[in-house]
This record gives structure tokens, sequence and C-alpha cells, in this order.
């Protein structure tokens, strides 16, 4: 998707979703420049507009599938599947979003995006355990080894990375080694340690309606 493409998202739901990684961080985000909703009536409206309780919902949800860049079918399955399992519904679906395979190389610094990352795992690069896995939607489990595949480490694309992931911050349920290029997973994700750009609680009223 366009860079401008990908930005009127984040003005439609009238905050960052981060959807360009660090771009999203600089003067060229698309908020700073265009401080309103996409379309002919966004400079009149803003972004700060009177929204039902049905909208707020909605906007929330459309949030979560742009940031995790998933259908609605996808956000969908896994509602029901995050309420079928044991525990609070809305840890169990930040669970599910966030052992998205796609998803951890975008922790662990892999890629600039997840729509980056979601590119890399579908051509072939990454592997968990050795093995190569091109599903982004492939959900990591505890003790699984996420690596670039070697003949990939070559590329252009990884050119450098070890020296910048030197740098990079990754959750707590994530283990990154910068030199080999590699990531562990070594616990679960924990919704009420994570700083989130939507209210899972809204996503969670609306498909309970």
């Amino acid at each position: 998707m366009a860079v401008r493409q990908t930005c009127k998202l984040c003005r439609r739901e009238g905050k960052k979703l981060f959807l360009k990684g660090e771009r999203c961080n600089t003067t060229k985000c698309a908020l700073i420049k265009r401080n309103y909703a996409p379309g002919a009536h966004g400079p009149k409206q803003g972004i700060s507009r009177r929204m039902s309780v049905f909208g707020r919902q909605l906007r929330e949800k459309q949030s979560a599938k742009r940031i995790y860049n998933i259908k609605e079918k996808n956000l969908v399955r896994y509602f029901k599947k995050a309420s079928a399992k044991v525990g609070n519904t809305e840890d169990n679906l930040y669970r599910l979003l966030e052992t998205r395979l796609d998803n951890v190389v975008f922790r662990l610094g892999f890629a600039k995006s997840r729509r980056q990352a979601r590119q890399y795992v579908s051509h072939g690069h990454m592997q968990i355990n050795d093995k190569k896995v091109d599903i982004p939607s492939y959900a990591v489990r505890i003790n699984d080894e996420i690596t670039i595949k070697p003949k990939s480490k070559e590329m252009v694309i990884f050119k450098n990375l070890a020296e910048k992931l030197k740098d990079q911050e990754v959750p707590d349920w994530l283990f990154l080694d910068p030199k080999q290029l590699s990531g562990k997973v070594v616990g679960l994700p924990q919704l009420g340690k994570a700083a989130l750009e939507f209210d899972m609680k809204q996503i969670i009223e609306f498909y309970s309606r």
C-alpha cells in the first residue's frame, strides 16, 4: 500500500497507528501535516468529532485491524477463539494478536512495520526452530526460536541489520540476540503491561452486541 493511502488510515482513526514504522515519529507524519479526517469534509470536521457508543467501538475495532494488518474475518475468528478460551477475553484476544509470526518479526525489529514483516514471512525469509514458515498468522509458542533464513541474511534488505538491532527494545516475553539475528519466545504477552493504540474493551463490547 502506498505511503499516502497508509497514512489516510491513521487520519481516519484520528490517531497514530504506527503503520509506517519510524516515519510515524518524524515530521513527515500525516497527522502533523493534515490533522483532520480524509475526504472532502475532513477539514471542516477535524479529528475530534462526536460519536455514538457504536461509532467509538467501530473505530477502535478498525484501529486494531489496521495496526495488526488483518481482515475483518480474521479478527472475528480471533474474538470467537478468545471468547471460547478460559480466562479474560481481552487478555486472550491480545495474546492471539501479539503471537502472530508477522507481529513477532516486527517486535523483534527484523522489519520496520508489521506490513513489511508480513512480506518477509510470506516471501519465505523467516524460520521457526530452523524450519521455514511462510504463514504470517502462524501462532508462535514459548521456546520457539525465530531466525532469518541463512540465504536471506545475505540480501540487501537485511544488510547491517545486526548493527541496527543493538538498540532495539523488545517486549519482556521476547528475547533478542542481535549478533545472531535471532529471537526467542520466553513468555506470553500481558495486556496489563502493554501500551495499546486502541481500546481492547471497546472491541470486545463491539463483538459482544
